[in-house]
């Protein structure tokens, strides 16, 4: 008697994409096994969209890397609001604008780091430590960094307060991106100069996809170093800025992706 699954003759391409090819049949629809695995992919990227971060895990595991952080939150009370009010993601509250108005801006530093939840909380738990890691060593000569602000209900657009507030020549935001059905765990960088309110995207440069699945938080690492070089030399960044680095890492890590709770 025949397998009840015709399989797709496509399938071996399955080896080289998350994408959902290959999947097979039985009779007129999906395998059972394919139609769960959708369901779950679903479900993560739900998840994902509404995980709180955990703060004060992250700041201890910057802390333990050898950096400074402060504790900001959006103007976004909490998850409810931050869905259904992007805008209130781009400002500060109260409290978090004292904290910034209380720091010296005369130091300047040529770089302020934001780590932001974004809409995957998930993405920065296991993404932002490692990335941060292997940034520095890359940038070890010649560039003062602010404490890393570690922002909660944020968009893209909260760094340009906290950049212009600690007197930044340049701002780097962290930040977990949308999830897709094969990827809740995306980390996108943002790199913008001279951050201030009212900067648009087309100022700014974007890494996307970083995860292991992805492109690997090293070689991102690697094309942010880069670019935060140019950057500074030619003080512009988005359209005028084209990501002209070249790859010194391997684009896919095989290890375990980094975990807050890896203790």
């Amino acid at each position: 008697m025949s397998d009840a699954i015709t399989p797709n003759p496509w399938h071996t391409l399955r080896r080289h994409t998350p994408a959902r090819i290959g999947l097979g049949r039985a009779g007129v629809s999906q395998p059972t096994v394919a139609h769960l695995a959708f369901q779950l992919a679903h479900a993560q990227a739900r998840d994902a969209v509404h995980r709180e971060l955990d703060q004060v895990a992250l700041a201890a595991a910057l802390n333990e890397a050898g950096l400074e952080t402060l504790d900001l939150h959006s103007a976004a009370a909490d998850r409810a609001a931050y869905l259904q009010r992007p805008d209130l993601g781009r400002r500060l509250d109260d409290r978090s604008t004292a904290v910034l108005s209380s720091l010296d801006a005369q130091q300047q530093p040529d770089l302020a780091l934001v780590v932001a939840d974004g809409l995957s909380a998930l993405a920065i738990e296991r993404h932002a430590v490692r990335f941060v890691e292997a940034l520095r060593p890359l940038l070890a000569d010649g560039w003062r960094w602010s404490p890393v602000a570690i922002v909660r209900q944020a968009r893209v657009a909260i760094g340009d307060p906290i950049g212009q507030a600690l007197g930044a020549k340049l701002v780097v935001v962290l930040i977990g991106e949308r999830p897709g059905l094969s990827s809740p765990d995306s980390m996108g960088v943002y790199v913008t100069w001279a951050p201030r309110p009212g900067r648009v995207d087309a100022e700014r440069n974007c890494i996307s996809n970083v995860r292991p699945e992805g492109l690997a938080p090293a070689t991102a690492a690697a094309r942010l170093a880069w670019l935060l070089q140019e950057a500074r030399a030619r003080q512009v960044t988005g359209v005028a800025l084209k990501d002209e680095s070249v790859e010194v890492a391997p684009a896919v890590e095989t290890r375990e992706p980094f975990r807050l709770d890896r203790r």
